[in-house]
């Protein structure tokens, strides 16, 4: 497992480490999705669809990263598209993935996401022997190289 729920006073977190940018996108969107979710489900027993899912925006990665968050909420909101699994590639502007999803409609969910927040917001290269150190016993601390991410979820 690379990712961890970060404890919040107010809404819900997450802590996630990967080897690269992609890795890690995949590890926040996947977290996420798993916040969702009521009790232990096996979801992997649902018919899955696939697609193609595409965001963009110029300039910045961490808002590249917060609209790619935001659609996956979106798409399963609007088109009950529940993601449970990604193929992230990262462009200099966008975000392109191949996506398997189930009906939303099949999945027992316990928490809604309202949005995804700037606050607390980390999306980050980690160098060689670099330590990202973790005020949570819950939650390891992370050695480079690699990337690493901080999401705050409004609930």
């Amino acid at each position: 497992m690379s990712h961890w729920v970060l404890p919040t006073t107010a809404d819900i977190g997450i802590r996630a480490f990967g080897r690269n940018k992609s890795d890690l996108l995949r590890e926040l969107t996947l977290g996420m999705q798993g916040i969702l979710l009521e009790g232990k489900q096996d979801i992997n027993s649902l018919m899955r669809k696939t697609g193609r899912w595409e965001i963009s925006h110029s300039g910045d990665i961490d808002l590249l990263v917060i609209k790619w968050l935001d659609e996956v909420i979106y798409r399963a909101e609007v088109y009950n598209e529940f993601l449970v699994d990604c193929q992230i590639i990262f462009h200099e502007d966008s975000i392109k993935s191949q996506v398997s999803f189930v009906d939303k409609n099949l999945v027992k969910l316990e928490v809604e996401i309202k949005a995804v927040t700037t606050h607390a917001f980390t999306f980050q290269k980690v160098g060689t022997g670099k330590i990202v150190k973790s005020e949570w016993k819950e939650i390891p601390e992370f050695t480079g190289p690699g990337w690493h991410a901080d999401v705050i979820f409004d609930i």
